[in-house]
């Protein structure tokens, strides 16, 4: 069963087609907390904003905040700010702003809502008061491509310290939903709108579905005397001292399982027996404390073809507790050469079999795999991979390199792929807490390797990258 579908089962049932939109408010509703409070750090640390302007903005913000100030005053204060800067530097800033700070407070459940709407084929839109560089980025990860935003004047590539035009707030919301139906053929009297915040209230009432989500108790008290159901999502709200230790935990685990295995090397005389022992003792402990459980599809792949190269989409470092808890024994892995330089873990990672490559050398790294052929024809090892070489922050898989694909040629065994779906709800990237949830597995069918040839292999892999593709775009509704 998908992990959302309790979550997601109005939607799932719904009506479908373009027809009717769904309208996500930004701040609040699809990420925790504010974004700008990420863009006026990043304008103190860059040095963009005098002392007085800092000081004029905070008192704005918590003036805004307490209700008393309005939020003309607070965006023109912003567009003030950014007065003679690039907007060409300012998308790049906020590109990294969103993939460093806000991509990991993207809220899992909204983010379901979102891609239960999509799969309905429904108009998906973000609504927000904030600017395009704060909301593009994230709309562009969640695979929206319909934002209205409040806007700050450009000229020449130059920002101006003026509004770029009517906000989008209050009734500026409702304007835009209108432009929205009116280009999209879209009925708001059948569509939803999803807000945290009575200052939606305009575009709350003038929908038919209006979704108060983490609304503020404001809303809450007028959600309930209007009958309007009203959904808490609170997976990005626990950022306790709990979640940091979970983090240290699971990594300590790993050091945990390595010595509980020492014996079974000591008694038995085979390494590869004490590692096994380790690796699944290290998979289910540290689910366990990371609060991680797993809804796996095809798990019956995972033992069709052994040896067999193992590959899966690096979402997140919860990724090896995930391989380690599915494979379980006779495997080994792959990893980056910073590990070693980790206290303890990466002796540990290293005793447990894993290769620690240098990215930044591809000759070296080539040649660190060369044993790997060895250990699955001689051993009956199996190997597992990220053929991406890094986390990634999207669902939509980075280009894979070939690594992975000449092991499994060379050694003439399968490719299966493992296809992670959610990861990052548990640890998202660039986060230090880990938070509990499950995630989606699929493990497809094994890929026979014995006709590839250097001279198809790029065939080949552009073929399994798009088994990814449509793993990870492919509806997941109940029933189907």
């Amino acid at each position: 069963m998908h992990p959302y579908t309790e979550i997601t089962a109005e939607i799932d049932n719904a009506p479908a087609g373009p027809q009717i939109a769904a309208l996500f408010d930004f701040d609040g509703t699809i990420i925790e907390g504010y974004s700008v409070f990420s863009f006026l750090r990043e304008q103190v640390r860059r040095g963009d904003l005098a002392p007085f302007e800092i000081l004029a903005t905070v008192d704005a913000v918590a003036r805004f905040g307490l209700g008393n100030a309005d939020f003309t005053t607070l965006m023109s204060l912003s567009a003030h700010s950014m007065k003679g800067l690039k907007e060409e530097d300012y998308l790049d800033v906020a590109q990294k702003l969103f993939e460093r700070d806000l991509a990991k407070k993207i809220i899992p459940e909204t983010r379901a809502l979102i891609e239960a709407h999509m799969r309905k084929g429904h108009t998906v839109a973000i609504i927000s008061s904030a600017t395009p560089y704060q909301v593009v980025p994230c709309a562009k990860y969640l695979g929206i491509d319909k934002v209205a935003c409040s806007t700050i004047e450009v000229k020449n590539g130059i920002f101006t310290g003026e509004l770029g035009g009517p906000l989008c707030f209050g009734v500026g919301k409702v304007n835009a939903a209108l432009a929205l139906a009116e280009s999209n053929d879209v009925d708001l009297d059948n569509s939803y709108f999803y807000s945290d915040s009575t200052d939606d209230i305009e575009l709350l009432e003038y929908v038919g579905k209006p979704r108060p989500l983490n609304p503020s108790n404001k809303l809450r008290d007028i959600a309930e005397k209007r009958g309007w159901p009203v959904r808490v999502f609170k997976s990005r709200s626990r950022k306790s001292v709990m979640g940091l230790t979970r983090n240290i935990a699971t990594k300590v685990s790993l050091v945990g399982s390595v010595l509980a295995g020492l014996p079974i090397w000591a008694l038995t005389g085979s390494k590869q027996e004490a590692r096994n022992f380790s690796m699944s003792l290290f998979g289910d402990l540290a689910s366990a404390v990371a609060g991680l459980k797993l809804e796996v599809v095809g798990e019956k792949n995972l033992w069709a073809a052994r040896p067999a190269v193992f590959i899966f989409n690096h979402q997140s470092d919860i990724d090896v507790m995930i391989c380690a808890k599915l494979l379980r024994r006779n495997f080994s892995g792959v990893g980056k050469a910073e590990i070693k330089k980790m206290p303890l873990i990466g002796v540990a990672m290293e005793y447990s079999g894993v290769v620690l490559i240098d990215r930044n050398n591809s000759k070296g790294a080539i040649a660190a795999l060369d044993p790997l052929i060895d250990r699955i024809k001689q051993d009956q090892i199996s190997v597992v991979m990220a053929p991406e070489g890094t986390r990634t922050h999207s669902k939509k898989p980075k280009p894979f390199k070939k690594g992975a694909f000449h092991i499994a040629m060379q050694a003439g065994v399968p490719i299966i792929p493992i296809v992670i779906h959610n990861a990052m709800d548990v640890s998202p990237m660039g986060d230090t807490l880990y938070y509990p949830g499950t995630v989606e597995v699929e493990v497809l069918a094994p890929i026979d390797t014995s006709d590839w040839t250097t001279a198809n292999l790029h065939a080949q892999v552009s073929k399994v990258e798009a088994l990814y593709k449509a793993a990870l775009d492919k509806s997941t509704a109940v029933g189907e």
